[in-house]
């Protein structure tokens, strides 16, 4: 049976991270902590921000590996850090960040669910503001 893609040990609520590449190292080691990743899938997630940036907009970054992390992937999951004091991405405010590890194509279908919940300012503050880690879990589930 696959990994649930989401856990409540995934998700960390108040972190303080110093600065972009903390911040990715951080949301990429509980990927590695949590049995979804090899170590070396959070090398490639720096390497990726690098080549282009994963902040998509409305304090959110999408830190994830390059094309060729792929062999280091052995889950589908993903890894929901909120810095309510935001981290600073090349100029922009990141507070929520979103780490992906897909299987074969699978991270494709959960960019866009991501977007979707992203997408709107209302969904953005109940995750900053999320007092409880089943929040989360609940607006990504589409429970709200």
């Amino acid at each position: 049976m696959a990994k649930e893609i989401l856990t409540k040990d995934n998700i960390t609520l108040g972190a303080t991270l110093t600065d972009k590449e903390a911040a990715i190292r951080f949301t990429g080691q509980i990927l590695v902590d949590n049995g979804y990743v090899e170590a070396s899938y959070v090398d490639k997630m720096i390497e990726r921000e690098q080549v282009t940036t994963t902040y998509i907009g409305n304090n959110v970054a999408i830190p994830h590996g390059t094309e060729d992390a792929k062999k280091a992937v052995k889950e589908t999951g993903l890894s929901v850090v909120i810095c309510p004091d935001g981290v600073d991405f090349n100029g922009n405010t990141v507070n929520i960040l979103i780490g992906i590890a897909g299987k074969g194509d699978e991270h494709l279908e959960i960019l866009s669910k991501i977007a979707l919940v992203c997408a709107e300012e209302n969904n953005i503050q109940i995750l900053i503001q999320a007092s409880s880690k089943q929040e989360i879990i609940d607006l990504f589930s589409g429970v709200n």
